[in-house]
Order: C-alpha cells, then sequence, then structure tokens
C-alpha cells in the first residue's frame, strides 16, 4: 500500500506529523526527549544529502559537460545560463524593494518588541558580523579568487565550497572534451558509471524523506518555541507584516514570474512543473539547503520534466550557487524594513546599492542554511544600515529561509527547463 503513495504525499505526511508531534512535545514539556531521540535523525537524513551533494555535483557536471560536442555548445550554454540566473535575480530584487516600499512593515513594530529583540539576539549578532566583515575587507573582485580552490580535495571537503568544485568540474569537463577521444574514453566511462551509481545512492536516501523531514519539523519547531506557545504567538505577530511581506514577493515571483518564463520560453503548463518539482520544493522547505537538495532536484527535473541530463548536469549545479531569487528578494526586504525601524529614509541611491549589493552577493551564497543572514549583514553595511536591526528579523528568519530556499529551488529548475527548450533538448 505504501508503496502506490508517491514521494511528495509521503513527504507531506512526515511534515505534518512532525508539526503536530512537534506542538505536543511542547505542550507535555519533552523538549529534552525530543533533542536526545528525534532530532538526530534529522541531522542524520541532513548529513546523507549532504554527504552526496559534492560527488553528485562532480560527477554530473563532468558527465554532462564531456557529452557535449565541442567546446562552443559548452560557452553557448553557459552564457545562457547565467544570464537568465542573473535577470531573475534582478527581478526578485526590485520586487523585494518595491512590495517592502509600499507596504512599510517595520512602521508597526513597537518599541519594546526592538529593545527585547536586540537584547535576546545580541550574541548571534556579534559572530555574523564577525564573519560578515572578513568579508566585506575583501576585494571587490574577492569572489573571482574565491571561485578557483587551491587544493580541491580541500574543497570538496567542505559543502560552502561548491563553487570552487563547479569550477574544477568545468575545467575537468572541458579538457575531457579538447583531449583526444582515443585516449579518454576510459574515463568517460568511469565518470559516466560514476554519475549512475550516485544517482541510484539518491533514490536509496529518498526511501528515508519522510522519516527524515519528521524528526527535521520536530526539532525545528521545539528549537524555535521552546517551552511557551503564548510567547511564540506574540512573536509571530509583532513581525507578522514583514513575514506577509516576504511571503507575499515569493508568491508573486513562483505564481507569476516563473510561469510566465515557462509559458512563453518552454511552453510547460504552470501546474505540470509544480507537480514536477513539488518533492524538490518540500525536501528544501525541511532541509534549508538547496545543495542538500540538490540531488532531488536533479531527479524530478529529469524525470519529471524530461530535462536530458545533460542539460540538467550544467544547470541545477550552478544554480545552486548563482541563482538565489528567493533569498534576494528576502535581503531587498529585511534592509528596507530594519532602516524603517530604525527611522532612516533610504535614497534612490541607496536603493539602487541594494539592488546591485544584493545581486552580487547572492553569485557564491553557499547554499546552506543560514547564509543568507551573513550575506544580508554586507547589504546592511553597503548602505550603511545598523547591523543591530538584525536582531529584529533573527527570530522568524529559520521559516522565512526554508520558504526562499524553496524558491530557490523552483527557479533553479525553471531555468533548467527554459534552458533545455532553448537548446531543443527538451524531450516530450
Amino acid at each position: 500500500m505504501s508503496r502506490k503513495i508517491p514521494l511528495y504525499a509521503k513527504i507531506l505526511i512526515g511534515m505534518a506529523f512532525g508539526l503536530l508531534f512537534g506542538f505536543l512535545v511542547v505542550l507535555l514539556g519533552l523538549n529534552q526527549f525530543a533533542s536526545d531521540y528525534i532530532k538526530p535523525f534529522g541531522v542524520i537524513f541532513l548529513n546523507l544529502l549532504k554527504l552526496i551533494a559534492m560527488p553528485l555535483i562532480f560527477a554530473s557536471l563532468v558527465s554532462g559537460i564531456g557529452g557535449l560536442k565541442d567546446i562552443s555548445s559548452l560557452s553557448k550554454l553557459g552564457l545562457k545560463t547565467v544570464s537568465l540566473y542573473i535577470v531573475t535575480t534582478i527581478i526578485a530584487v526590485s520586487i523585494g524593494l518595491t512590495m517592502v516600499s509600499i507596504i512599510s512593515p517595520g512602521s508597526y513594530l513597537s518599541q519594546e518588541k526592538k529593545a527585547e529583540y536586540l537584547q535576546r539576539f545580541s550574541n548571534d549578532i556579534t559572530e555574523k558580523q564577525k564573519v560578515a566583515e572578513s568579508l566585506s575587507d575583501n576585494s571587490p573582485l574577492q569572489f573571482l579568487v574565491d571561485i578557483v580552490p587551491e587544493n580541491v580535495v580541500e574543497a570538496a571537503s567542505n559543502n560552502t565550497s561548491m563553487l570552487q568544485v563547479i569550477f574544477f568540474a568545468i575545467l575537468f569537463g572541458v579538457a575531457l572534451i579538447l583531449a583526444p577521444k582515443s585516449k579518454v574514453r576510459i574515463v568517460k566511462d568511469f565518470v559516466d558509471g560514476l554519475n549512475e551509481v550516485i544517482l541510484k545512492i539518491v533514490d536509496i536516501i529518498m526511501h528515508t524523506a519522510p522519516f527524515g523531514v519528521f524528526a527535521l519539523m520536530v526539532s525545528l519547531l521545539v528549537d524555535f518555541v521552546g517551552d511557551d506557545l503564548s510567547a511564540s504567538a506574540q512573536l509571530f505577530g509583532s513581525l507578522g507584516l514583514y513575514a506577509l511581506t516576504v511571503v507575499a514577493g515569493l508568491a508573486l515571483i513562483a505564481g507569476i514570474i516563473y510561469p510566465t518564463f515557462l509559458k512563453f520560453y518552454a511552453g510547460i503548463s504552470f501546474k505540470k512543473f509544480y507537480r514536477a518539482i513539488f518533492p524538490a520544493q518540500l525536501v528544501a522547505f525541511s532541509t534549508s539547503s538547496s545543495a542538500a537538495t540538490l540531488p532531488v532536484t536533479m531527479e524530478q527535473v529529469e524525470n519529471e520534466l524530461n530535462v536530458p541530463n545533460e542539460i540538467s548536469s550544467f544547470v541545477l549545479p550552478i544554480g545552486v550557487t548563482i541563482n538565489m531569487d528567493g533569498t534576494s528578494l528576502y535581503q531587498a526586504v529585511a534592509t528596507v524594513f530594519i532602516a524603517e525601524v530604525f527611522g532612516i529614509e533610504l535614497t534612490f541611491v541607496q536603493l539602487l546599492t541594494i539592488l546591485i549589493t544584493a545581486t552580487l552577493a547572492s553569485i557564491g551564497s553557499a547554499g546552506v542554511p543560514g547564509a543568507g543572514i551573513v550575506m544580508l549583514i554586507i547589504v546592511l553595511n553597503s548602505v550603511g544600515l545598523p547591523v543591530e536591526g538584525l536582531a529584529l528579523i533573527l527570530a522568524i528568519d529559520r521559516p522565512l529561509d526554508m520558504l526562499r530556499t524553496s524558491l530557490n529551488v523552483t527557479g533553479d529548475s525553471m531555468i533548467a527547463t527554459v534552458v533545455a527548450k532553448s537548446e531543443g533538448m527538451l524531450e516530450k
């Protein structure tokens, strides 16, 4: 009977039971039990996804690039992919700035709550500000330096160095195309076989997804709510308008911008598209990591949308680090919100600076939970806003992070579909 239930339904069931059980744990005061005996299974599931992310990126990229006929095909594909990613990012930031300027959520937060949040999250801000300061002291072209690894083995051992692994994989794939076919056939066959093995490992891991999502939802709820449900409701109410602004912006992109691209450039209905990638969205929502979700994203895009591996293995891994539409929109809304809270009126030049900085900050941002917070500090510094205001949004950052990660994954899938169609490779 369970085999007849589709994957997305199983994940939804696991998520629903996780929420219900999480509230029950809080009501009964069993927080320590959840931390000791439930949370570890969520961590194990997350570790399994992270475990396979780097091997999948390398094998799939090399296999995809190695399958191209010549270098001209690669340069054309790369230019098209990066251009589309940048365009959608600029659109996302523009929507965020427009919506937050119209709604002005920062004017509704009471002074008492500002003081409470500043006190509660001061330690988290100090740690993240140190990371941001170390990044802001670098050259404007530091992100280019960071792309090229000095040790590829070391880069592969760190999930936050995904761009470096992508760079080496692209370089390896290009060399595979340029080298004499007779001499590299064994290498290509090995990489293709390795890719198939890794994809099979992904299938095995996904059988544990409903249980992993259940454990993740329970632990997230317990960590966020703590012991007092009423206090949690009060905090949500104080920042509800800010959260709704972010959610409305994400919904606008997912419901209008992406379907428009799909209709005019891919000829695919939004219903078919969202039904196909729904499992990937759920995993992204529960893990808050587009990198960890990459194996599921690739599987759904290839099997349900019929995008060939040659396209998906190139477009999707790059999208994990370059395409951050949800994160970019969130950074724009959060920056203006913090300015409103502190009574600072932003000029047009400052808004334009936010647009440019948020777009650039999304390039190379690690596809892991919490990376958006560090990038947000850089955006705040770019327009001279007090970083302390970050404390006002940290409490509800986690659920919004889950939503914007889902949009990031959706954007990656949309671009992969559009690129496949433009290359005449979208299978019926």
